[in-house]
Parts: structure tokens; sequence; C-alpha cells
């Protein structure tokens, strides 16, 4: 599972984002209908039903057996592992995870 950032998507980065995880995993997806997790910075921690509303649709798309999610925002991280049933970290773990093979 790869969330692409509301920076991401505002810098036009989502592609090279998109790209590096596909070379680091054989396959990854991306949610649809989750734009932005809603945490907002930190105001997640402040307001979580604006991080709870945003992902509602996330949960139904974690496929059986998928554990882990990726993103490039730690504060997303924080609201996508409470909210999707999976553990979500930043997609430099599993950069450094596959470089080390």
């Amino acid at each position: 599972m790869l969330h692409l950032t509301c920076s991401n998507q505002k810098l036009g980065h989502q592609n090279e984002v998109l790209a590096l995880a596909k070379r680091c995993s054989s396959e990854v997806i991306v949610p649809e209908h989750v734009h932005c997790c809603g945490f907002a910075g930190t105001k997640g921690v402040i307001t979580p039903e604006l991080n709870e509303s945003a992902l509602i649709p996330l949960k139904a798309q974690v496929p059986e057996g998928c554990s882990r999610g990726f993103s490039t925002s730690a504060t997303c991280e924080i609201g996508l592992s409470r909210h999707s049933g999976i553990a979500y970290q930043n997609l430099l773990y599993l950069v450094d995870e596959v470089s080390s093979r």
C-alpha cells in the first residue's frame, strides 16, 4: 500500500514516488479515493475526526495478506496506521530494506 501525500501531489512528485515504490516491490497499490489522509500536518492530533473521515474508504482496500504500507510523511503514517489495520512506515524504510539485500 502506498499513500501519495498532499505534498507529493501539490509538488507534482507523485509519479516519482510511485516509480520508486515500484522499483522496491513487485506490487504497489495506491488506494482509490484517498487523496488526502486528513491529518493536516498536526491538526489530526487535535481533531482526529478529520483523519477518520478522510480515510473511510481505506481499510476496505487493504488486500488480504497485506501487512505494510508506505508514505513519505510521518504524520500521515500515524493516521494511516490507525485507520487501515496495517502499519505504515516511511518509504525510505523499504528502500533501505531492498538496497541491503
